[in-house]
C-alpha cells in the first residue's frame, strides 16, 4: 500500500504517520484545525530529529520521510488512499463520526478503514459504513516509532483478505510484530494490562503504599521498565479510564470497574504526562 491516510495527529497519530512515511508511503494526515496540525507536524519533526541525532536514522532518510507527509484539514484529501488509519481520541461518538465520513470519502471500493482504538468494539465502527468487511482494528503502542507491537483485530464481518493485507503491511512494510485478537473489549494487551493498572491505583487510593513504592516494587522487584502508576501517566489517565469503562461495560467484573481516584483525577484534568501532572509531576 503506497497511499496511506491518518486521521488525528496526536501522540499516536503522529507516530503512525511517521512510521508509514519512513516506510515509503505517501501519507496524508488530517486534523481538526490548523493549530492541531501544526502541533502534529512539529511532533513528527522532533521525533525524526531525535532519530537522526541518536544515529538510528540517516539524515537523508529522515528528510525523505518528512517529504512523504501531507497535512490538511479536509477529508477530501484522503479520497485516493488505499488505507486510512483513524487515531482520534478514545471517544466512541467521535470515532463513529470519523468512520461515516471516511466511508463517504474514500473512492476505492477496496480501501481499508482501520482504527487504532484500544477498547471500542470494531463492529460498532464497521456497522456505520457500507464496507464492514474492510473495517479492522490496528492497535499500535506508544511511542509508535519505538514499540514493535501491533494488535490486528478482525470483527465478525472483517474479510480474510482485509486481515491478510493489514497483517502483511504491518509486518513487512512497517516492520512490526503482529498479534491477532478477537473483537472483545481490551483485545489482548489491555485486557491483561488495565486490571493491573487499576489494582495499583486502588492500592494507592487505599493508603496501602505510596506511588513511589508501588512503582519501585514492580520496577526493581519484577524488572518492569515502568511502574504501573508511571505507566498510567504515560498512557494518559483519560485513556485508561475509557478502556476500563469499556472493559467493565462488556464483562461486568468488579475488578474492571474504574477506581474513584482515577475518575476524579480525570475530571480534574490530571491526565499524566500530556497535562504535566498525574500521579507524578512532569516538566513542560
Amino acid at each position: 500500500m503506497e497511499r496511506i491516510g491518518v486521521v488525528g495527529c496526536g501522540l499516536m497519530g503522529s507516530g503512525i504517520a511517521e512510521i508509514a512515511a519512513r516506510a515509503g508511503a505517501d501519507v496524508t494526515v488530517i486534523e481538526r484545525d490548523a493549530d492541531a496540525l501544526a502541533q502534529g507536524n512539529a511532533r513528527i519533526e522532533r521525533s525524526l530529529t531525535r532519530a537522526v541525532t541518536s544515529g538510528k536514522l540517516p539524515e537523508d532518510e529522515a528528510n525523505r520521510a518528512f517529504g512523504n507527509l501531507t497535512f490538511g484539514e479536509d477529508f477530501a484529501l484522503l479520497g485516493e488512499c488505499e488505507m486510512v488509519i483513524e487515531a482520534v481520541a478514545e471517544d466512541e461518538d467521535l470515532k463513529v463520526a470519523v468512520f461515516r465520513k471516511l466511508d463517504e470519502t474514500l473512492k476505492d471500493p477496496a480501501a481499508i478503514l482501520a482504527t487504532n482504538t484500544s477498547s471500542i468494539p470494531i463492529i460498532k465502527l464497521a456497522m456505520v459504513t457500507k464496507r464492514p468487511e474492510q473495517v479492522i482494528g490496528m492497535h499500535f503502542f506508544n511511542p509508535v516509532p519505538v514499540l514493535k507491537l501491533v494488535e490486528v483485530i478482525s470483527s465478525l464481518l472483517t474479510s480474510a483478505d482485509t486481515a491478510e493485507r493489514v497483517h502483511a503491511y504491518a509486518s513487512t512494510s512497517l516492520n512490526k510484530r503482529v498479534i491477532t485478537s478477537k473483537d472483545r473489549a481490551g483485545f489482548v494487551v489491555n485486557a491483561l494490562l488495565i486490571p493491573y493498572l487499576l489494582s495499583a491505583i486502588r492500592m494507592l487510593e487505599s493508603g496501602f503504599a505510596s506511588a513511589e513504592d508501588i512503582d519501585t516494587g514492580m520496577v526493581v522487584g519484577c524488572a518492569h521498565p515502568l511502574g504501573p502508576l508511571a505507566l498510567t501517566d504515560l498512557i494518559g489517565l483519560d485513556t485508561t479510564l475509557a478502556v476500563a469503562d469499556s472493559l467493565y461495560e462488556e464483562f461486568k467484573e468488579p475488578h474492571l470497574a474504574p477506581p474513584p481516584l482515577l475518575s476524579r483525577m480525570t475530571q480534574a484534568g490530571l491526565l499524566g504526562r500530556k497535562s504535566g501532572q498525574g500521579f507524578y509531576a512532569y516538566k513542560a
